[in-house]
């Protein structure tokens, strides 16, 4: 059996807490943020962790079974 490599997006993208919890980055925080208020740009600012129903998806594409 070949190794399962890891998803060279995903490890990019998420990143673990101390207590084995997935971090993200909210989207629409990259550009055209002229138009968006200084609240939506400072809320989407913060780091969210993944939502219980795509943990299982992530944790597939980060070869974490």
């Amino acid at each position: 059996m070949p190794k399962v490599k890891t998803n060279s997006g995903a490890k990019k993208r998420f990143s673990l807490t101390g207590t084995g919890k997935i971090k993200r980055h909210h989207a629409y925080h990259s550009h055209i943020l002229t138009k968006k208020t200084k609240k939506q740009k400072r809320n989407l600012d913060h780091v969210a962790i993944v939502d219980r129903t795509n943990v299982k998806q992530v944790r597939e594409l980060l070869c974490m079974r």
